[in-house]
């Protein structure tokens, strides 16, 4: 039974994630030259603390393709979201995680 004087629960606002906190992204692209620069830049306009030095990368087998992990300092539910948005709407991006 709902509780009428309880508002509905939001699963947009409901996180398990507590603010502020380090949170990891992994970003996978064709492994061509400025795709670590273009992800940093994006990282730097979402995180003015965001680490370089942090940047993770890993080839893939073949060596076509190249993941880079960062770890930005996420403040909110939002900037995650449009991080997100953000990366994955850059032609260079071919997946986010």
């Amino acid at each position: 039974m709902t509780n009428p004087n309880m508002p509905p629960e939001n699963p947009r606002t409901d996180s398990l994630i507590e603010y502020p906190s380090l949170f990891p992204v992994k970003v996978m692209g064709l492994k061509v030259d400025g795709f670590v620069g273009a992800v940093t830049y994006i990282a730097e306009q979402f995180d003015p603390t965001f680490d370089a030095t942090t940047i993770e990368l890993r080839e893939s087998k073949g060596g076509n393709y190249l993941g880079v992990t960062i770890t930005v300092t996420a403040t909110s539910r939002e900037q995650l979201d449009e991080l997100y948005r953000t990366l994955t709407s850059h032609p260079m991006v071919k997946v986010v995680l």
